[in-house]
Parts: structure tokens; C-alpha cells; sequence
């Protein structure tokens, strides 16, 4: 059950950060926090990762939604079985993020980013949200969950 709530968490501060985004923040401007090391700044990506797919966002959407649907399917399929802690946790990160974000692609129409990070090599240019980090490691923990069965 723990692991439904914290699917039902990540979503719901995603969703409440989002909307602050949206209502509080312009395109094109930037706040620095954390000694300027965070930027805050609002980013419609109308694709998937940076940006990619943006010209077929009807593809980018169905397929989100068929990871996300198909990623629930193992999800439910692995709570049946004992043990296993890790992997679950892996698709408990990985669904709260999709979630979120095939949420907002299939309502917004674009997915809502706002965090970068002020470093050099070009990453400032990219433009994250807690979903995309929970995603990430989300696939970290269930890969290595996965090994370990």
C-alpha cells in the first residue's frame, strides 16, 4: 500500500509545483536559488526528452501512455510476489513520474519543466522536473532490482 501512497505523493507535489509554475512564473525568466547553482524557469516541452519528437507530439503521447500503461502492468504484477523491494521502488518512482508527465501531456498538451542546473558544458540549457529525476531513478533502482531477482 506504502507504495501507491508514494506514486499518489510524487504526482501530487508534481502537480501542485506545476501549477505554480504556471500561474507564477514568465516564460523566458529565471530565478536563482541555492547561490545561483538552481534555475527556475518555465518550459513548455510539447515532445519527450529535451525537446525530442516535438514535431509528432501525437506519437510522443501514445507513447507515453503505452510505457506508462505497460509499466503499471509489471508494477501490479510484481507486488504479488515476496521480496523483490528494490524493483518495486524502481517502478514506484518510474510511475509517479510518468504518471505526471503523461498527465500533463494528454491534458496540458505539453509537458511543464523548470529546473536547471547552473553548470557548464551546455547542461544549463536543460530544463528539468521532479517527475524526469524520479524517472531516472526510478530506471536506476528497477534495473538494478531487476538483476538481482
Amino acid at each position: 500500500m506504502r507504495y501507491f501512497f508514494v506514486i499518489l505523493g510524487i504526482f501530487g507535489a508534481e502537480w501542485k509545483v506545476k501549477n505554480d509554475i504556471e500561474e507564477r512564473m514568465e516564460e523566458g525568466r529565471t530565478k536563482e536559488k541555492c547561490g545561483g547553482f538552481l534555475l527556475i524557469r518555465k518550459h513548455h516541452n510539447r515532445g519527450a526528452f529535451l525537446n525530442a519528437g516535438q514535431d509528432r507530439r501525437k506519437v510522443v503521447v501514445r507513447l507515453s501512455v503505452c510505457l506508462t500503461a505497460a509499466l503499471t502492468v509489471l508494477f501490479l504484477a510484481t507486488l504479488g510476489n515476496a521480496g523483490k523491494g528494490l524493483l518495486k521502488w524502481g517502478l514506484t518512482f518510474l510511475l509517479g513520474g510518468a504518471y505526471s508527465n503523461t498527465y500533463d501531456r494528454l491534458v496540458r498538451k505539453y509537458v511543464v519543466d523548470y529546473v536547471s542546473f547552473n553548470v557548464p558544458f551546455g547542461l544549463r540549457k536543460v530544463i528539468f522536473n521532479i517527475s524526469d529525476f524520479c524517472i531516472m531513478v526510478g530506471a536506476l533502482l528497477s534495473v538494478i532490482g531487476w538483476e538481482k531477482q
